[in-house]
């Protein structure tokens, strides 16, 4: 039985929180370039499973194979002079691809007829995104130049999920690409006005399979030691990496470090896993942890909660973090309670390690904190990337030479520790699994009706959402009246619905594959619905697309079915033992 926990239990959990050893951590992690597959990666990870030994930690190293890519060097020179550029990983190595350089702006644009870019290099502002780079290459660019800020940033240009399979290779960019800083791609638009200007590029990446390691461990819970919660960073960087990650691979150990000492309070367990591949092989790690013990963690895992970025100085914004609808209100109570802010909560994009959807599971957080918005292209670029246009990211130096631990707050650091050592001990300590599946549900009511108004009268969602308001009203009820279920009954019913509606709400193709990177509607099977909306019903395509569609629609209808399915079979129990005090 889990031991009874004193009503100041948590405020002495807080009070455990370390400056010390945080900054211990984040500095000894911090001091080397841990690029995925290499010596010094491996030496971190060393360092890790050594703490968490320490700590009275089982564990368990991984090592799988996986696809890396690691720039190596990048040369431009423009009319026979050199322009200082990085290259990415992913991209193509060239000996020498050349071209004219044609300025697109803010990306390629497929409506204006007069921008011709094939076998040409495209200059675009912004961060090296695989979307800007396959419009590119699509629309028959020879390469890629992009004008990032004061600063390059290292990126990943693949949308492949993971190592790629056979069927994936052909989604791998087929071109060079590079970044430069703003002020060098001012003097490339200034000289783009005097006439045309032809550049040279040579880059080189090291694109192959590596073996990276998994670093896996446990606290075991006291009641329910088979279920458990995720608890996730990755170890592998750009350069430095102490904001990214050294800072949340600090805070991960700590949070462990003190919630080992008090396991006997811990009716669920807590699995540790960090990983390698997440910069240079777009989430290797977590993928293959996924694909090799999926059923695992669909039958035993319940929230997923992962670390990244975390601690950097002038990081004040608690509120735009991600998270499902679902684990929101957990977030917002620790938050509330720990800085007075009000959490709102960013819906997960396709990124961030996010590997394990597709088993069910409901996730919460990614990074945490983040700076304010403020003018300049790189805060630009990143309120688009992490915050949905309400923050500035994480900082001008993510993914830079300039993210070394100088840009830690240690109170800053405390602070974050603080927001994940609660979630996680009230999600594993709790009697009710801090799941709000009316608040899942509600958030799909809200999508299907956008689709219908996108739709009109092309297609009938009168069924999906009679089935999706039936849904609501009748888990709410049983929310309302949980304590008659019992705690286990009612807590596996929540998995159960989660089994199904996190998929539903997040991924579009198989439960057992792993989506593209790239941005995606809520309820993406519905996609096909929404591109009705700009076809004409005349037309081949419009005849197409309304076949997927309907299958699609079928899939939604039935899967809410099986959702009220499940809701109904809950029954009542009677012993009185059984119920939620």
């Amino acid at each position: 039985m889990i031991a009874a926990a004193p009503e100041e239990l948590e405020e002495l959990l807080l009070q455990e929180i370390d400056k010390k050893l945080l900054m211990a951590y984040n500095e000894k992690i911090a001091s080397v370039i841990r690029l995925s597959g290499t010596e010094e990666e491996a030496a971190s990870f060393a360092y890790v499973q050594r703490q968490l030994e320490e700590f009275g930690i089982e564990t368990e190293m991984y090592y799988s194979d996986a696809y890396i890519s690691l720039p190596q060097s990048a040369c431009m020179t423009v009319n026979g002079e050199t322009v200082e550029c990085i290259t990415h990983s992913m991209a193509v190595s060239t000996a020498g691809t050349e071209g004219e350089l044609v300025y697109a702006g803010d990306g390629v644009p497929f409506d204006d007829p007069k921008l011709d870019v094939k076998g040409k290099i495209v200059l675009m502002n912004g961060l090296a995104m695989d979307s800007l780079v396959k419009n590119a290459q699509d629309r028959g660019a020879a390469a890629v130049v992009f004008i990032n800020a004061e600063y390059t940033h290292e990126m990943i240009a693949s949308r492949v999920w993971g190592s790629p399979g056979p069927e994936d290779w052909a989604l791998l960019p087929r071109v060079p690409i590079v970044s430069v800083t703003v002020a060098a791609g001012e003097i490339l638009k200034e000289r783009m006005r005097n006439g045309n200007v032809n550049v040279c590029l040579q880059t080189r990446v090291d694109s192959r399979w590596r073996k990276i390691p998994t670093l896996i461990g446990t606290i075991t819970g006291a009641e329910e030691p088979e279920r458990f919660l995720l608890l996730s960073s990755h170890v592998d960087s750009w350069h430095y990496g102490a904001m990214d990650n050294g800072a949340a691979n600090a805070a991960v150990m700590e949070v462990v470090r003190i919630l080992s000492k008090h396991r006997r309070y811990l009716r669920r367990s807590v699995r540790i896993a960090f990983w390698s591949g997440h910069s240079h092989g777009r989430y290797a790690g977590s993928t293959w942890y996924c694909d090799t013990f999926f059923e695992d963690l669909y039958d035993h895992c319940f929230l997923h909660i992962n670390a990244d970025s975390l601690g950097a100085k002038g990081s004040r914004i608690l509120t735009e973090a991600n998270a499902m609808a679902e684990t929101r209100g957990l977030a917002f109570d620790v938050i509330k309670q720990l800085t007075g802010q009000l959490f709102r909560g960013t819906r997960y994009g396709r990124a961030g390690d996010q590997s394990f959807w597709g088993t069910g599971t409901p996730s919460l957080y990614m990074g945490l904190s983040e700076q304010e918005l403020t003018p300049g292209l790189a805060a630009e670029a990143f309120s688009q990337l992490f915050g949905g246009g309400k923050t500035g990211g994480f900082g001008w130096w993510w993914h830079t030479t300039e993210d070394t631990i100088d840009k830690i707050d240690e109170e800053c650091l405390v602070r974050d520790c603080a927001v994940y050592l609660l979630s996680v001990y009230r999600a594993c300590a709790g009697e009710i699994l801090p799941i709000n599946q009316v608040a899942a549900i509600e958030e799909l009511e809200q999508m299907i009706k956008g689709y219908a108004v996108l739709s009109g009268d092309k297609v009938d969602l009168s069924l999906m959402l009679s089935r999706v308001s039936e849904l609501k009203r009748e888990v709410a009820a049983v929310y309302e009246n949980k304590e008659a279920y019992g705690r286990e009954p009612f807590n596996q019913y929540i998995v159960g619905l989660s089994q199904m509606l996190v998929p539903l709400n997040y991924l579009r193709g198989s439960i057992y594959e792993h989506d593209l990177a790239v941005r995606q509607r809520g309820i993406p099977l519905l996609t096909e619905v929404a591109a009705l909306e700009d076809l004409d019903p005349g037309n081949d395509q419009y005849k197409a697309m309304m076949v997927i569609a309907r299958r699609r629609i079928n899939q939604v209808n039935h899967t809410l079915r099986n959702a009220i399915d499940l809701t109904r079979s809950l029954r009542p129990v009677r012993d009185t033992k059984e119920l939620i005090l």
